[in-house]
């Protein structure tokens, strides 16, 4: 939940110890290196190719349905000849998938002409068998080919399936319609090549189960080649001069400790300095894994710079309710619930999963609550006098109410992100501004929602007063333009109540979503009722597939339009400036 500090670590050691110190150091695993020389411009595991031929390999034996036993023997390892052999048979596999899609097409075309073999040209005396497809509103035509033999070998709803006997194909005139080109080969003889294809497919998809067997050695062989590419691009980015070597980056300060062991294993020399006012240093966040899924959304978007806030959990929490919000129904929230629990244990395989599935418990509870808040279960109330219906507290037809609820939140929300950009701010300047935008944001809540005209009218005064006060002092023009500086801050009024009206969409898309589901409910309920046999079944199907699209559109609706109020409102005016990553070099290879 905060931003690790960090120092900018220099280490100095012999020149010939080099190889030996930068593997000791990606082994620590805790320096984000600083180029003190030009990256390399390519990498290398033998050849890049070679690197990709590899990678490719891998992603293609991993997708199988079911994994061979591992050797874990290198000794009985041939890198190039497993990738030779994997990538072989994709190109096999893919070869015998297109054939298998282009008989499987054929056939279907000729099925309408039933099975038959095309006579040789002599047995016809040089004649030739031409196909037609004739839609029925164009059949009477075939009636004026009064000169030219023809048969009419099959028919469906859409169309005459005729064949015409001639030496030459009949002139385009002769018929509307262009002839099919039915090819030389027979339907049984298309057929028994689509069943070798089969065979063939089988016997490749089990030579790509059988090398599945080498999935963790390619694996570990990609993890060493990658890692050793990393440790040359180290090398070729530390200083050397007179027989010694430097290698510069940042490091969290609590692994000094680490360091200052290793350099005296080592035999080097080292210090450690914090970040001064024009340096840049990169950003690392530590979060509980209970709170992963919040740093993840602020990541996606963007990284706080290093000297601003990690607002992990402040998103965590914000994205959940946001998200409650815009489904705003509980059938809907049980029944994603139910969808979790289906992927429990497959989630719980991985760090990510196990942190996204502990962040799906916080949103779907919270969606459950706010669902029976609003008293909306599949878009249907419950009955007056019952309990679930004494636990409606909101009304999601009162316009007036749901507005100033969302706006409330928004007001909030924004003043939050204005009060940490207050508290990290640096002198008086850095923090007017922000503390001016709170007073403004609550005097016009107070105003247009309250109706506190007074109060309102001395928060906006002072608010505004504080604001450019803030940015009157804070800039070094002289004083004119310093004037004219902080009257241009003031038309900020317009980006903020934009901005805190944005919030509207959590109640818009709210009542969208549960007059959707209304619609549906009634609409199947009306052909139910009308249709007295049939209509159960149809008023079923219309349930089943109007939830279904209302909940695909809601579930958008929250990700796209949740995530939109924390990243782009809140972010504004919440983080004064964008960082870098953290990168630490390290081993992927797991000894």
């Amino acid at each position: 939940m905060s931003i690790i500090p960090l120092n900018k670590v220099t280490v100095f050691g012999l020149g010939i110890d080099k190889p030996k110190v930068l593997e000791g150091l990606q082994k620590l695993g805790c320096m984000h290196l600083i180029p003190l020389q030009p990256p390399p411009k390519e990498t290398e595991f033998g050849k890049s190719d070679r690197y990709e031929d590899a990678q490719k390999a891998l992603h293609y034996i991993m997708d199988v349905p079911r994994r061979r036993h591992q050797v874990r023997d290198e000794a009985k390892f041939d890198l190039d000849q497993v990738v030779r052999e994997a990538l072989a048979n994709q190109q096999k596999q893919r070869e015998a998938e297109d054939k298998r899609l282009f008989l499987s097409n054929r056939l279907k075309n000729l099925e309408p002409w039933g099975k038959f073999t095309l006579p040789d040209l002599k047995e016809l005396g040089g004649y030739r068998l031409w196909f037609y497809q004739v839609p029925h509103t164009k059949a009477k035509k075939i009636q004026e080919l009064e000169e030219l033999p023809w048969q009419i070998v099959g028919e469906d709803n859409l169309h005459v399936y005729l064949v015409v006997i001639a030496q030459k194909e009949p002139p385009s005139d002769a018929l509307p319609i262009p002839r099919t080109r039915a090819g030389s080969i027979s339907p049984e003889e298309l057929q028994h090549q689509l069943e070798e294809v089969e065979i063939e497919l089988d016997e490749i998809r089990a030579e790509q189960e059988a090398l599945s067997r080498w999935i963790f050695l390619l694996s570990k062989n990609l993890a060493r080649a990658e890692d050793q590419t990393v440790l040359q691009e180290a090398s070729r980015q530390t200083k050397e001069e007179d027989g010694i070597f430097m290698v510069q980056g940042w490091m969290p300060k609590r692994n000094l400790k680490q360091l200052d062991l290793f350099a005296e294993q080592q035999g080097l020399a080292f210090f450690a300095e914090p970040p001064k006012p024009d340096e840049t240093p990169p950003t690392l966040m530590e979060n509980p894994p209970a709170f992963k899924g919040g740093e993840a959304l602020v990541t996606f978007y963007e990284t706080p710079g290093y000297r601003t806030w990690d607002p992990s959990t402040t998103v965590f929490f914000s994205f959940a309710l946001f998200f409650a919000m815009i489904l705003a129904d509980t059938g809907y929230a049980l029944l994603l619930w139910a969808g979790l629990l289906y992927f429990w244990k497959r989630m719980g395989q991985s760090d990510s999963g196990r942190s996204t599935r502990i962040y799906a418990v916080v949103i779907l509870t919270a969606s459950v609550i706010y669902g029976v808040m609003v008293g909306s279960y599949f878009g249907v109330e419950p009955p007056e006098g019952s309990l679930l219906a004494s636990l409606k507290v909101l009304n999601l037809q009162n316009f007036n109410a749901m507005m100033k609820l969302s706006i409330a939140i928004g007001c909030l929300h924004l003043a939050f992100a204005n009060g940490v950009a207050a508290y990290h701010g640096v002198g008086f300047p850095d923090k007017a501004k922000p503390i001016g935008w709170i007073a403004v944001i609550f005097g016009g809540f107070t105003w247009l929602i309250l109706g506190w005209q007074n109060l309102a009218i001395g928060l906006l005064v002072g608010g505004f007063f504080v604001v450019f006060l803030g940015d009157f002092l804070g800039s070094r023009q002289n004083f004119p333009l310093r004037v004219v500086s902080g009257l241009g801050a003031l038309t900020g009024i317009t980006k903020l109540f934009g901005d805190v009206l944005s919030y509207l969409r959590l109640f818009a898309l709210g009542l969208a979503s549960g007059s959707l589901a209304l619609t549906f409910n009634t609409l199947a309920q009306q052909v139910i009722e009308g249709m007295p046999v049939l209509g159960l079944l149809l008023g079923l199907l219309i349930l089943l597939l109007g939830h279904t699209i209302n909940l695909s559109m809601a579930i958008l609706a929250c990700f796209v339009h949740g995530v939109r109020l924390n990243v782009i409102e809140f972010f504004n005016w919440g983080l004064s400036e964008e960082g870098y990553p953290f990168h630490a070099f390290t081993k992927k290879e797991h000894t």
